[in-house]
């Protein structure tokens, strides 16, 4: 991994929202872990279809009135059907990720201070990736932005 990895975090009614690059500097792009094992649910107003979301109805399943979920995660330990790819290789990703879910926006593999997020760890393990080291604190770049809109 080089240095100066840039993660965009996005803060909105006290939430913070992640975007990491496109680029080898991400592991997320040869893992997948996460988006195979977590259930993602979300609130229902998130999903497109009159409520002026921007989830796609057409890839979650309904829980109850208010929430929602991503289309095989429903039970956990399930492959999010927008996950394209091979677990664990070079090019995996979603296929929706710039109008994800909440909870895949608040996910990243590195807390604010270098340390790599321990669920993280553990399911890249699981796959039997290796685990990302820490990054010192000046290597890691968090830009803050407040949301405008989406």
């Amino acid at each position: 991994m080089t240095k100066g990895i840039l993660i965009r975090r996005f803060v909105d009614d006290s939430r913070i929202f992640i975007d990491m690059p496109d680029n080898p500097d991400n592991p997320c792009i040869a893992c997948g872990a996460c988006c195979a094992h977590f259930r993602v649910s979300f609130y229902c107003g998130e999903l497109t279809g009159g409520s002026g979301g921007f989830v796609p109805e057409h890839l979650t399943s309904k829980l109850n009135n208010v929430m929602a979920c991503m289309k095989g995660t429903e039970a956990g330990n399930g492959r999010c059907i927008a996950l394209v790819g091979e677990l664990g290789q070079r090019g995996i990703g979603c296929s929706i990720y710039p109008d994800r879910p909440t909870p895949c926006r608040e996910f990243a593999a590195w807390q604010k201070d270098g340390t790599p997020d321990p669920d993280c760890q553990r399911l890249r393990a699981r796959i039997g990736l290796p685990a990302l080291p820490p990054l010192p604190a000046n290597d890691l770049v968090f830009e803050d932005h407040a949301m405008a809109g989406r």
